[in-house]
């Protein structure tokens, strides 16, 4: 693979920018991100290395691209965890508001319920009286079914009597 130089590097990345749209997860970087090798901790093992790779020329180019490819991987892997954790919070409220409905539903329908008892025990009063007023009415016709039963017997028997004295 041939080394990009720095400005072919920068040409290319203008290019990119004005075609296309601007991505959420370079939001927080800035361009001279990609071209500048962020701040690492110097390890004395490392320090020959970097002097080797300033050395080299093109190959310190193309090391300080991939140094900052790796910055930009680091902040795009740092980016979608922040998504994934707002992502999580947002479910827990979510969450906590479906509980609070929950609940406030629940309180709802057992209102509800206990006015729809309500509404029933007066019906069952209601229709209760009326049962009582008809009930009474019924016992006072029996009684005078029984009543003219009893007159109808003694009429019979008096009826009865009379014949057995005419046929005798």
């Amino acid at each position: 693979m041939a080394a990009v130089s720095n400005q072919e590097f920068q040409l290319l990345e203008q290019k990119q920018d004005h075609d296309k749209p601007d991505s959420p997860f370079f939001v927080n970087l800035e361009k001279n991100e990609l071209i500048e090798t962020p701040p690492r901790k110097e390890h004395p093992n490392t320090h020959d290395l970097s002097s080797k790779a300033k050395a080299d020329g093109p190959k310190s180019k193309s090391s300080n691209y991939f140094a900052a490819l790796d910055s930009t991987t680091k902040s795009l892997e740092e980016r979608v965890q922040q998504l994934i954790d707002k992502i999580n919070e947002n479910r827990k409220k979510d969450h906590m508001l479906m509980n609070n409905f929950r609940e406030s539903l629940l309180m709802k329908v057992s209102t509800l319920a206990d006015k729809l008892e309500e509404r029933l025990f007066l019906v069952y009063d209601q229709n209760n009286k009326l049962i009582q007023d008809k009930v009474q009415e019924f016992s006072a016709i029996v009684g005078r079914i029984k009543q003219m039963e009893a007159e109808l017997r003694q009429v019979c028997h008096t009826v009865e009597m009379l014949y057995k004295d005419l046929c005798a």
